[in-house]
């Protein structure tokens, strides 16, 4: 495995969905290639190879034999300059196709006198401009046909040369002058470069929220070595070093503040507009924007481990998985050209010697069918809304580390959550004050006073409390502390009992009817007791609880409108799981469960039939996360949840798992009207470029007309992809 290495290459010149398998089939042909996928929208092919046996030289042989150009791992900056100088040639090759080609079609129908012969001045003209415009596609095409791959370059070739070679053949007396197709030929080679053109613009467009994020890396950091500070290159920067970042300046590396407080902008990463103030203890995450104040941090995570490097690798992988629905598109694609070029065929010879047309109409027919029928939407289809959706979810914190997970997502009927940390804040909070015989501050101020020599988390919760109400706290003398029971103290020679029912009752402490039933009552709804006594006399009540995330509620009730099945899977008591679920709407609860069986629970789930999603946290839903149909990780947690989770949230709020699921259902639906807009211009025109309506309407499908429809279907799938750039998750939707 240590001799396993991935790389994403950019490749030129690609342009339907056989494009995108040759390549991968060629490349598979190398020992040592484990995977190749191409994603046709962004021009690119991941692909893991072992070094052993394969090297990049080869890999870059391989693909230059199957007829690309291969750019290679430049610099972005590199591959953006290459794109766009091939870009502007294929401009001025349009413009020039234009000219002559109109040119052309203007002399082939108005009378015109010249001092020599019409057709020859036609082939001069025509014959180098048809070889500026296509020898692109013929070189394609050949290297294609010499592969044995059937693929639309090959279709364009025999459609453009059959109407060139007519027309030279026609200039020079083989076949009569009513085989002139110059026009058709340069006009068709034309609008085939501009439907390249308008897609190539269009399918640039959809890897832009990949761009960003490389953009919000800068170059360099500052940072303190020997009592000086010192700018140095990002990749110089080491764990520990201390980095200052001024007021305006990017963040260069995954941090924790050690001094100086500041507004950071973390909207980049996590799709929060307003800025998160950052003191020290706080983490920070390179690639955000310091606002306002100096601040300085340890770095804890630098190079490929930052968080903005992590999200760059998981959108770029996941853009070059392939779905379900894309594999079934491919292969529909693979028979798609065989079964045109027999309809071309089939056109030619039911035109032309069953119906008795000429052999000019019956050449058009042919030549609209081969050029029409170019699978390039179908391949474009799917890996450009999961481009742009996948660019998008990171954009708002959502980051999808597997396509097929937006496929599922679809199917969910059951979404199964843990407890602590996910529907909860994981951390315990004074909930209820009830005071007898003192005020509710001092009975505050005598809790807090004792607990603050103790280390137990409910301890610290009253503490936080305390110092949320600015109360001072007093000395405390003869501290003790008696086994998760309980703790006794002095406070002004005073006797302070702190503690649980148990507690108070091994201490003889006694407390009336009206007392138990507010304990009772306390109980019931999940929270934690603790008693306070002055003196061995009961003197108030404190409850804790953990308590619930702001956006909890809003979100259940979202997952509600969803129609989904909601279960509770927690490890804690039932009395409190059930009181939390009852309070947000969950009817089922699972509750004491060992972090080993909550996997078991899941499991049981999908052997019933139901497509599962698990929404955690911490190192003990590992297993769940893995073991469900979508595994979804708050980025607060763990490193191992987050590493087992097929999505991974960054903001810790349960309403961005309700806004990735619809996402994920927008972007199916995208895929879904692209793949039908695609299947609907085949199935439409290609008939039409048949002939079909010539005998009703005596309407025909001139060849360059069809590689315009053609260009056109593309760029009209493209362009619905691009609409997912502007989608914004409504929580208050109703799938």
């Amino acid at each position: 495995m240590k001799y396993l290495k991935s790389i994403k290459l950019k490749i030129a010149d690609m342009h339907c969905a056989m494009c995108a398998k040759t390549i991968e089939n060629t490349l598979k042909k190398l020992d040592g290639i484990v995977e190749a996928n191409v994603n046709l929208g962004e021009e690119t092919v991941f692909i893991l190879y072992n070094t052993q046996l394969t090297t990049l030289y080869d890999i870059k042989k391989s693909i230059e034999s199957a007829g690309y150009k291969y750019l290679g791992l430049e610099e972005e900056e590199k591959k953006e300059l290459t794109k766009e100088k091939e870009l502007k040639n294929k401009l001025i090759k349009i413009i020039a196709g234009f000219i002559i080609g109109i040119s052309l079609l203007i002399l082939s129908y108005v009378p015109v006198k010249l001092p020599f012969s019409l057709t020859y001045f036609m082939f001069v003209v025509a014959t180098p401009t048809f070889i500026y415009l296509s020898y692109p596609i013929f070189k394609a095409g050949w290297s294609a046909f010499r592969n044995k791959n059937l693929n639309m370059d090959v279709m364009y070739s025999l459609g453009m040369g059959v109407a060139f070679v007519s027309s030279v053949l026609g200039t020079f007396n083989i076949l009569s002058k009513e085989f002139l197709f110059y026009d058709t030929s340069i006009l068709l080679a034309t609008f085939l470069s501009l439907g390249r053109y308008l897609e190539a613009r269009a399918k640039e467009k959809t890897g832009e929220a990949i761009k960003l994020l490389i953009g919000l890396q800068p170059k360099t950091a500052k940072i303190f070595r020997n009592n000086k500070e010192i700018e140095i290159p990002i990749e110089e920067v080491m764990i520990n070093d201390l980095v200052i970042v001024k007021p305006g300046e990017k963040i260069p590396v995954d941090g924790e503040v050690v001094d100086g407080e500041s507004f950071v902008d973390e909207s980049m990463i996590t799709g929060e507009a307003i800025p998160i103030i950052k003191n020290k203890g706080d983490r920070i995450i390179g690639g955000t924007i310091n606002k306002n104040s100096i601040i300085k941090f340890r770095a804890t995570k630098v190079g490929k481990d930052t968080m903005l490097s992590q999200i760059i690798k998981l959108v770029e992988e996941t853009e070059s998985s392939k779905t379900r629905i894309q594999r079934i598109a491919d292969k529909v694609v693979g028979y798609f050209i065989p079964v045109v070029l027999g309809l071309a065929v089939i056109s030619f010879i039911l035109w032309y010697f069953i119906l008795g047309n000429t052999i000019v109409f019956a050449l058009n027919s042919l030549i609209s069918v081969l050029v029409i029928a170019c699978p390039c939407a179908l391949g474009l289809a799917t890996p450009t809304a999961i481009t742009v959706g996948v660019g998008r979810g990171a954009e708002l914190g959502i980051l999808i580390k597997n396509s097929e997970a937006l496929e599922i997502a679809e199917k969910l009927t059951t979404i199964v959550f843990d407890k602590t940390a996910t529907l909860t804040t994981g951390k315990p909070e004074v909930t209820d004050l009830i005071k007898m015989r003192i005020s509710e501050e001092e009975l505050l101020k005598l809790t807090a006073s004792v607990e603050k020599n103790s280390s137990h988390p409910l301890a610290d919760a009253i503490v936080k409390k305390a110092k949320e109400k600015n109360i001072k706290l007093e000395e405390v003398k003869e501290f003790n502390t008696f086994g998760g029971k309980g703790v006794i103290a002095k406070i002004n020679n005073k006797e302070i009992v702190i503690g649980n029912k148990a507690f108070f009752n091994e201490k003889g402490i006694i407390y009336t009817e009206e007392v138990k039933e507010k304990i009772l009552n306390l109980e019931t709804v999940g929270k934690t007791v603790i008693l306070v006594a002055i003196e061995k006399e009961i003197c108030g009540i404190i409850a804790i609880a953990d308590t619930l995330k702001k956006d909890t509620k809003r979100a259940i009730d979202g997952f509600k409108k969803m129609k989904l099945n909601l279960i509770m899977l927690t490890g804690d008591n039932r009395k409190t799981a059930n009181a939390i679920a009852k309070e947000i709407g969950i009817e089922k609860v699972v509750a004491e469960v060992l972090p080993q069986d909550k996997a078991w629970e899941i499991k049981k789930l999908k052997k019933e039939g139901q497509v599962v999603a698990f929404i955690g946290d911490g190192i003990n839903d590992a297993p769940a996360l893995a073991e469900a149909d979508i595994g979804i990780a708050l980025g607060s947690g763990t490193d191992i949840a987050i590493e087992s989770g097929d999505m991974v949230l960054i903001k810790d709020e349960l309403i961005e798992a309700l806004k990735a699921l619809q996402l994920s259902k927008k972007v199916m639906s995208r895929i879904k009207q692209n793949l039908f807009w695609a299947f609907a211009y085949n199935t439409a025109l290609i008939p039409v470029a048949a002939g079909i309506l010539y005998p009703f309407f005596n309407i025909t499908l001139r060849p360059e007309w069809a590689g315009l429809a053609m260009a056109m279907s593309s760029v009209t799938v493209v362009t619905l992809s691009l609409m997912l750039k502007r989608y914004t998750p409504s929580v208050s939707s109703n799938f």
